[in-house]
């Protein structure tokens, strides 16, 4: 590891530092038009689906920007202010139906054991080792198949894990249960509401494509993150908190646009070095700083996170079905 790497920690303090400024345009500019568009869509739809279409595609592009306010509540990094953190994270919370607290648990872990092969399971992509899934019964290897299947995990799971799997009350901690079972009455307040003001026919179908649109972008979104070629994992005790960062999780490259509704989030490399960092800060350090300048993925290369099933630890790389159920495993790298 190289000097630049050991002082990274000096590197990154400089931007996780949170703005007040910023942080309220960035709330404003994310929730006015989620909700401002939410409405139109409402209306819409009592005139013709067709004409909703395409505001609700766009409402759901604001869900995924509000979810990453979410997301930065969590960490304590996009206000100053941990009451004023988890206040907004509730709220957040619920505009994208997922309990703060709970998530804000699960998700901490996550970033504490991503990459670590002897601590996979909590708030990530469940990942197998080759040898884990030669040697599974039979009913595992097809249940993780299923998971694995690009339409079973994004066009399928990823909505009902927001919509079903969130509302179940299983949390290990008070706090984190108390936060499904409160943004539960809150979630069916606002559903019952709504239901009542514009009817069950309009109100349904805009919440549950806004919710479909942005559940399959924000599970793509993790996956491409912790799913590609060359990615770091290593067993506990020889794991490495910098490269499981820099090395295991990706810079995901967008079209300007499409990087302002992920909420910069595809900087992902740093915001995992430093969770301080808000996510209005993340381009800022990147562009300084060369040590964050590694090997980008694209909206055409990322496709190719599809093909990645299980983890060929003796490898060290992650390999398809094709390697699994082949003549032969993959030859070692060069």
């Amino acid at each position: 590891m190289n000097e630049e790497a050991r002082g990274w920690r000096a590197v990154i303090a400089p931007y996780a530092r949170p703005d007040a400024r910023r942080a309220a345009w960035q709330t404003a500019n994310t929730l006015v038009p989620y909700l401002g568009l939410f409405l139109i869509a409402l209306l819409l739809m009592q005139v013709s689906f067709w004409l909703a279409l395409p505001v609700i595609i766009l409402t759901a592009g604001f869900m995924v920007r509000t979810f990453i306010i979410f997301h930065d509540c969590g960490h304590g990094s996009f206000l100053g202010s941990k009451t004023a953190n988890d206040t907004l994270g509730f709220i957040t919370g619920v505009l994208t139906f997922t309990p703060y607290q709970r998530w804000k648990h699960d998700h901490a872990i996550h970033h504490a054991t991503a990459g670590d092969l002897d601590r996979r399971g909590v708030g990530d992509v469940y990942t197998m080792t080759l040898e884990e899934y030669l040697a599974a019964p039979w009913w595992k290897q097809a249940g993780y198949r299923i998971m694995r299947n690009p339409i079973a995990m994004f066009l399928i799971g990823a909505p009902l894990i927001f919509l079903l799997v969130e509302r179940i009350p299983l949390a290990k901690g008070r706090r984190e249960l108390a936060s499904i079972w409160w943004t539960n009455l809150a979630l069916a307040l606002l559903v019952t509401v709504l239901i009542l003001v514009f009817g069950w026919r309009t109100y349904l179908p805009v919440q549950l494509l806004v919710v479909y649109f942005a559940t399959v972008v924000g599970v793509w979104m993790f996956y491409v993150q912790h799913n590609f070629e060359g990615v770091y994992w290593e067993r506990h005790d020889k794991w490495n908190f910098f490269q499981a960062c820099i090395q295991g999780s990706s810079f995901y490259r967008l079209p300007r646009i499409l990087q302002w509704f992920t909420g910069n989030i595809g900087f992902h490399h740093i915001h995992h070095l430093s969770s301080k960092v808000p996510s209005y800060n993340l381009p800022r350090a990147h562009a300084e700083n060369p040590l964050f300048h590694v090997k980008p993925l694209t909206l055409r290369t990322s496709l190719r996170c599809m093909k990645w099933k299980v983890y060929d630890e003796a490898n060290r790389r992650l390999v398809g079905w094709d390697s699994v159920f082949g003549d032969r495993r993959p030859e070692a790298a060069a």
